[in-house]
């Protein structure tokens, strides 16, 4: 049966179980108005950002058309990689309910055991909690169609064994989806071996960029040439399968990009529903109360656009001697600071980094007493509620896509450290492309498995980069340009706006599936 799964203080997570038909939710309503309503179900992908704007999206759907319903199938890894604390906060509702499909520990033990395809083992492992589930959803309601998140493209198999199309929900931007379809087209039509691209110094023509694109600054997902990497293009191959694909972006953003796909007859409809970020709960629960007050109370003392805000995301963090320099820049540039400083996770260890104990056991000799009411240091950083304050006037980022519309949606100006994944590329789009940043190292790539000597960015190459970020006027018109695009990406998903009108086609296709 379905069963309330106790979270902390709320009661509010489903939890499936397989053999039995009954479904028990927060909202008695659910079951009898499920003969008016079509059903759509996500499935996330487990990371932090990924399963929280997959349920941002889901939000905006339901406020757009009453006759529709959604269920987000929740699957946690073994491991906490950034959403416990978020699930835990979730609360079903009459129309939208969160379902728990997570496997026993055994069984998610063993699908997690092959350290090179653990996450696409996890994703398929799941396939048969997802029959079930929807096994026992349809005695009650018409199914419309699965929303699938970019990394559960297996779960096209279930849709299949439904005979309801599904869709996908592509987390980060036009310019890499772009990118990922011209690769497996390189890969599988005209078998060109990629991996001579890797580090290379050529410059490339590349579909979604106007500029020449440096290859030394494409994701590794495009140049590698493992296991997982294969498995990954086939899953690009697939998307060609789907009835259309939502990604987080706005035309105004990345109308070039959008035009390539958009005109592309190979790929399916395309989406642009984005900027869909959370802007109410920034810290997810990571922070207290008190910690999240302190750092409001810090800010509020400070002049507007005057500090400048160092945060790396949830898997952010530098060894002591990159930690050394950075902190020799941000004395040196003069500048207010508010520094997310995290300490990384043991060697080999697939975790989080953690919040330091004490920040003097890594920082220089002093530099707290020095920097006393100009900086603040802090461990993990509430990112929406900082980029909301007034007084922060520049970002330096790692260049995630989520923190990226995040710094957008406030108007903030960015300064890139990209570490990994698609964020080289997000990096040059916004320095070269959308000039709407300034470089600090823009080829940076963290190595997470400890194999190399450590790269370090100097603290010159980084207050450099600071100065340029926090100067007074309009540095490059990137000031300007920041405020520009936060007017854009609000009006964008107002009524009128064309993330409105693509979210309202997107809904008349999922009506239509059931019609």
């Amino acid at each position: 049966m379905y069963s309330v799964l106790s979270t902390g203080k709320h009661r509010n997570l489903i939890s499936y179980h397989k053999h039995q038909h009954q479904i028990t939710t927060p909202a008695k309503d659910r079951e009898t108005s499920m003969t008016t309503k079509a059903e759509l179900v996500f499935i996330p992908a487990p990371g932090a950002g990924h399963l929280i704007s997959a349920v941002e999206i889901a939000k905006l759907i339901l406020d757009r058309d009453e006759r529709l319903c959604i269920s987000v199938l929740i699957m946690k890894l073994p491991m906490d990689l950034g959403t416990q604390s978020y699930v835990e906060s979730l609360s079903s509702t009459a129309r939208l309910q969160f379902v728990d499909i997570t496997a026993d520990e055994k069984t998610a033990a063993e699908l997690i055991s092959n350290k090179e395809t653990f996450f696409l083992d996890f994703i398929r492992g799941h396939k048969p909690k997802v029959i079930d589930f929807v096994h026992n959803m349809t005695s009650n309601s018409r199914l419309a169609g699965f929303v699938l998140d970019m990394f559960c493209i297996p779960m096209i198999d279930v849709a299949n064994e439904f005979s309801v199309p599904s869709y996908i929900f592509f987390t980060s931007s036009a310019s890499f989806l772009a990118l990922c379809l011209h690769f497996e087209s390189l890969k599988k039509e005209h078998n060109i071996d990629t991996s001579k691209y890797m580090d290379s110094n050529e410059e490339l023509a590349i579909p979604g960029f106007k500029k020449p694109y440096p290859a030394k600054l494409l994701p590794r997902v495009t140049t590698d040439q493992s296991a997982v990497i294969t498995m990954f293009f086939d899953f690009v191959t697939r998307y060609k399968e789907t009835k259309g694909i939502m990604v987080n972006t706005f035309a105004e953003l990345e109308p070039f990009a959008l035009q390539f796909l958009s005109g592309s007859k190979k790929v399916p409809k395309i989406y642009p529903v984005g900027p869909v970020v959370n802007i109410k709960e920034g810290g997810h629960g990571r922070n207290s109360q008190s910690e999240t007050e302190s750092i409001i109370k810090w800010l509020d003392d400070k002049p507007e656009s005057s500090v400048v805000f160092l945060c790396f995301g949830s898997m952010g963090s530098f060894e002591p001697e990159q930690v050394k320099e950075i902190a020799i820049a941000l004395e040196c540039s003069g500048h207010r600071f508010l520094w997310s400083l995290r300490k990384p996770p043991p060697k080999g260890k697939m975790e989080l980094p953690s919040n330091y104990e004490n920040f003097e056991e890594v920082l220089p000799e002093g530099f707290i007493e020095r920097t006393n009411g100009v900086g603040k240091v802090i461990g993990w950083a509430p990112q929406v509620t900082v980029l909301s304050h007034p007084a922060v006037g520049g970002f330096v980022s790692h260049c995630g896509w989520n923190s990226i519309l995040e710094s957008f949606c406030f108007g903030v100006p960015m300064a890139t450290w990209p570490h990994h994944a698609e964020q080289q590329m997000n990096a040059f789009a916004l320095v070269k492309e959308l000039e709407l940043a300034v470089e600090i190292r823009m080829d940076y790539v963290k190595d997470f498995q400890g194999k190399n000597p450590v790269d370090i960015v100097t603290a010159e190459e980084i207050e450099s980069g600071i100065r340029q970020l926090m100067a007074d006027g309009d540095h490059n018109g990137i000031r300007k340009k920041a405020k520009e695009m936060k007017e854009k990406s609000s009006a964008t998903m107002k009524e009128g706006g064309s993330s409105y009108a693509s979210l309202g086609l997107l809904i008349e296709n999922v009506i239509s599936n059931i019609s």
